[in-house]
């Protein structure tokens, strides 16, 4: 089939939904297409690459390396088609949905302060906010936007620093009154330490002794899945907790929570990126202005 014949621009718009609806049929139904159309489309798209982009099973459609590529590079190249024809037709002011999966931690102290100046910046555009403090795959969550704090692995995502934050134990002053505070390492092994109940990458509590730095376990009757709920936990009385110093700055100034053994801190700094998919590529005039956004509003300290 000639070049010119190829509708390549709809062969992208077919497989992206195939994607981000997760199969075949689901797709047929957003692009108004059988089955059967999208599947032959599919596959005449396969033979024409020369490469396998997904691999078919009754039960899941999963992409292949190469078919991540393609993707990443098809969403891009459409959101340029996208640009341009809204460009044309109304200026460049972004509109749409953003899908943005962050923290509940970062949601309730970083980004709702500002969001009311976002969200009148930008009147065409739409948030889906997502909180949860798991890694979630950006792919396969249709995510256009994470905010994820600790070291960036290597990857195909790409990161912009939004700051870094210390670490701070604390506990209130109700529960310091009844139990004491821990002068030691030794006092701290005595008291429940509230943690989290998936693994960081740093398994414990971190602390400076004479002959270095220890990593204490966590310990204790109560985990959490995401530090605003370790950050209520300790407000009410439950045990210690170690969390990030945004998250219980106003707690401490207000006397609701009261730092403990800061001697033994060991400096450590958490730090938080927003991160997307693609390597330079284009994006979304809408995903850009909430990076741009974040990057001078959302900064984390």
């Amino acid at each position: 089939m000639a070049r010119s014949e190829v509708n390549r621009s709809g062969e992208m718009e077919v497989f992206v939904q195939v994607v981000e609806q997760g199969g075949f049929s689901a797709a047929a139904r957003t692009c108004l297409m059988t089955p059967s159309a999208v599947s032959k489309l599919v596959s005449r798209l396969e033979t024409r690459l020369g490469v396998r982009l997904v691999n078919r099973s009754t039960r899941a459609l999963q992409l292949t390396p190469e078919g991540c590529a393609f993707y990443e590079r098809s969403t891009g190249i459409l959101a340029d088609i996208e640009d341009a024809e809204r460009g044309a037709r109304a200026g460049e002011e972004p509109v749409g949905r953003i899908r943005l999966n962050t923290s509940a931690s970062y949601a309730a102290h970083i980004l709702a302060p500002v969001l009311p100046m976002f969200l009148e910046l930008h009147p065409g555009i739409t948030l889906d906010l997502v909180q949860t403090d798991r890694i979630v795959d950006l792919l396969t969550e249709r995510t256009d936007v994470a905010v994820r704090a600790g070291p960036m692995k290597s990857s195909s995502l790409v990161a912009r620093k939004l700051g870094e934050t210390a670490m701070v134990i604390v506990g209130s002053p109700a529960y310091l009154e009844r139990f004491g505070a821990p002068a030691s390492v030794e006092d701290l092994e005595k008291h429940p330490r509230l943690g989290f109940r998936y693994v960081r990458t740093v398994d414990g509590w971190p602390l400076k002794e004479k002959s270095g730095t220890i990593v204490l376990p966590v310990a204790g009757r109560v985990q959490a899945s995401d530090g605003e709920a370790l950050r209520r936990l300790a407000l009410t009385g439950n045990g210690l907790a170690r969390l990030a110093a945004f998250t219980v700055r106003d707690d401490i100034a207000a006397g609701r929570l009261v730092p403990v053994l800061d001697r033994l801190n060991p400096g450590d700094r958490e730090a938080f990126h927003a991160i997307h998919i693609g390597q330079g590529g284009p994006l979304p005039s809408r995903v850009r202005a909430l990076l741009d956004f974040l990057a001078e509003h959302g900064r984390v300290s």
